[in-house]
């Protein structure tokens, strides 16, 4: 459309016009965020709930410090410390006498679970004295008596009655050698920092030692200080390159004397958890490289078993320390999808092999709560892939009794010794509920409930769930979230959220808010589908997509475009997409990909070649880049920004201090476009990490409101 202008004043009114309209836009989503951000806050539940070891109590955070409370009796609730300072996190030595507390004195992120604190350590109701300054993953030893922690890459031991402190290690040096915790990609895929764990007698202590001289060196500018335009440099191995060589070692207290743990001959492999069996044998995961081979390694003084083999042609989905439970010397549960195609759970013999299946049928185990030695707990999503509900169920796999009774999605907390547990429940109209249950399922105390305080805002919108198949047969789940004066006589704008990413799930019965619901009060309507590739829907359908990412993922976003395009309710000349990380390698790709069919894409820290992301997390769904390089280039956005259309108005925001997606995926990206001539905009956030913080959370989302208002 052209306008035709009049001299100098009507150009002048044009721009002033256009200003005005944006700064209004831009104001419109400052207050529509922050209704949200309010919305969130009202939906609370119970901060820093840790069991005690007697399995009748729990304590929890309070506004002055930490309380204990009766499972069984609410009132009877003591304060237990007081803590006159800003702190982070907390634990109990085993006897429960004293609580070590990590302070925001001395705090500073590493990365995504990492951190530095000034560690203070309290008497049950006494004062806290501090005792280290800047040290990370401190904990006590099983008998109370030692501290063990990381400092620079060393692990040390210290006794807080002596004050002395001994090195468990001394060849700690940063980008080449680490103790005791881990390296930034096992870290960040395999979800844990401690990378040490105490022998049930306190008399040993095993620990991990990577050496990361050969892993390839990033470069990360940070323009905050103390670096102040200097480059923060770490150990980051892309796929296909060299990762850390890690060592097991076991420390004994006493003498002072290491042993080196035999892990197999081959280097290039994960061990992924450490620990002690309840019988005090040491216990490794063993992971192979391309990460089709799972391993369970016991070794009892240098005798070592492989108590558990699991392999699959493309690969074994990763395990954490919560999908493996020792019972006792020789039995244990693992959780795995190989045997069925589903996730389910299986008791097993360190003796005898594979005892019998816990639990079957075409649905997923989602968590493994608990287990009391005769019967076990655990969350599935037997009924709807789309919620998930509360089990118990005998070892041998009899006599399973549903212990929730709400429709939506639970989260437990377990007590010791499985005698009571916390549930947080919620569904797609209900906020979330914090309960406390007897191991029968009965209800006996409620500790949060937010529906009162998000009632207050008055009704909201709801989301509708559905099912649509694909042109390719394939059927997918989606909600959909209408505004409240909904008009079928109308058509609306769409928008598409989405995160595609392997084994994920969107589209789920639970109470979730974002800024996305700021556009419903604006007219617009918000879809989502979980395409191929995403899990709950048993190993094949989330297998679909090895080896290509971003080929079955975009198509299944487009083919869900044009079926709501389809709906006479929708503007078809108004779909945007949206998306996160993965989601933002997918909004990118239909961006490209769609051929006009997006009026709006908004990626956020995306991924734009996989050649550029870690070894863990891309090889495991995509393969060696050696040995797939279709699998890598085919799909990676930057190889075709050429097919961007004109009428997508496209905008990538990205975080200069993202050490996961690295804003060179962002930089590529944009030199891509610039070369296919394409027009595009960016948001850059100053050193941001990629979740944008520490300061830019809400700021990105009024971006986002105010773009999709001013483009959609």
């Amino acid at each position: 459309m052209w306008t035709t202008f009049n001299g100098t004043m009507d150009i002048r009114k044009y721009i002033l016009a256009a200003v005005l309209a944006c700064m209004a836009v831009a104001v419109r989503a400052q207050d529509d965020y922050a209704r949200i951000a309010e919305l969130k806050r009202a939906d609370s539940r119970i901060s820093g709930l840790r069991p005690t070891a007697d399995g009748r109590n729990y304590t929890f955070r309070t506004r002055n410090g930490i309380a204990m409370r009766s499972y069984e009796d609410k009132e009877r609730t003591v304060g237990i410390a007081d803590i006159p300072f800003k702190w982070i996190d907390y634990i109990f030595s085993p006897d429960e006498r004293h609580i070590l507390i990590a302070s925001e004195e001395g705090f500073e992120t590493i990365y995504r679970h990492s951190y530095l604190a000034d560690y203070w350590l309290a008497e049950t109701g006494g004062a806290p004295r501090k005792i280290l300054s800047r040290v990370r993953d401190a904990t006590f030893s099983p008998d109370g008596r030692l501290l063990a922690y990381a400092r620079e890459n060393d692990l040390y031991l210290f006794d807080p009655v002596s004050e002395r402190t001994t090195a468990v290690t001394d060849d700690g040096e940063w980008n080449s050698v680490i103790n005791g915790t881990t390296d930034w990609v096992y870290e960040e895929e395999f979800g844990f920092t401690r990378a040490y764990a105490f022998s049930p007698d306190s008399r040993r202590i095993a620990y991990l030692r990577f050496d990361e001289s050969r892993v390839p060196l990033f470069k990360m500018m940070r323009y905050d200080a103390p670096l102040d335009g200097q480059p923060y440099t770490f150990k980051y191995p892309r796929a296909g390159e060299t990762n850390s060589t890690v060592e097991l070692w076991v420390y004994d207290i006493d003498s002072g004397m290491k042993r080196k743990v035999d892990v197999g001959p081959n280097t290039d492999q994960y061990i992924s958890s450490i620990g002690w069996t309840p019988d005090g044998a040491l216990y490794f995961f063993r992971v192979s490289r391309k990460q089709d081979r799972f391993e369970i390694v016991t070794d009892r003084n240098g005798v070592q078993k492989v108590i558990y083999d699991e392999r699959a042609p493309q690969y074994v989905e990763r395990k954490s320390a919560d999908d493996v439970l020792f019972i006792d010397g020789d039995r244990f549960i693992v959780r795995e999808e190989t045997s069925a195609g589903y996730m389910h759970l299986y008791l097993h013999s360190a003796e005898h092999g594979l005892l019998n299946a816990v639990t079957a049928g075409d649905y997923e185990v989602t968590q493994l709560a608990g287990c009391d030695g005769k019967r076990v707990w655990y969350v599935s999503a037997e009924g709807s892939p789309l919620r998930r509900s509360l089990w118990s169920v005998k070892l041998n796999g009899k006599d399973k009794r549903k212990l929730s009774s709400d429709e939506g999605f639970y989260a437990i907390a377990p007590s010791e010794g499985m005698k009571y547990y916390v549930s947080t429940f919620s569904n797609a109209s209900t906020p979330h509920i914090v309960t406390v249950h007897r191991a029968d399922g009965k209800a006996i105390d409620t500790l949060s409930d937010s529906r009162a305080r998000v009632a207050a805002f008055g009704e909201l919108p709801h989301k509708e769930f559905f099912t649509f198949t694909t042109e390719r047969g394939d059927t997918l789940n989606a909600y959909m979230i209408r505004p409240l004066d909904f008009d079928p006589a109308k058509r609306y704008p769409i928008l598409l959220t989405q995160y595609s990413g392997p084994g994920s799930q969107q589209v789920a019965d639970r109470w979730s808010i974002d800024w996305e619901n700021a556009l419903v009060d604006h007219g617009y309507i918000v879809v989502c589908t979980d395409g191929r590739g995403t899990g709950l829907r048993g190993e094949k359908f989330k297998k679909s997509t090895y080896g290509s990412l971003g080929a079955r993922e975009v198509e299944d976003q487009i083919s869900f475009a044009r079926h709501m395009a389809s709906q006479p309710y929708v503007d078809p000349e108004r779909i945007g997409i949206y998306g996160w990380s993965y989601g933002g390698f997918t909004a990118l790709g239909c961006a490209l990909k769609g051929e006009g069919l997006f009026k709006m894409a908004i990626a956020v820290a995306p991924v734009t070649t996989w050649r550029y992301y870690d070894t863990i997390y891309t090889e495991i769904y995509n393969g060696l880049p050696q040995e797939n390089p279709s699998g890598y280039d085919d799909n990676s956005p930057v190889n075709f920004a050429d097919k961007l259309d004109s009428r997508t108005r496209l905008l990538i925001m990205h975080g200069t201090a993202d050490d996961n997606v690295h804003l060179q995926n962002t930089i590529e990206m944009a030199r891509a476009l610039n070369r296919a001539g394409k027009s595009y905009d960016m948001m850059i956030y100053p050193d941001q990490n990629h979740s944008m913080l520490p300061d830019d959370t809400a700021n990105i989302r009024r971006k986002m409101i105010s773009y999709t208002l001013a483009n959609l």
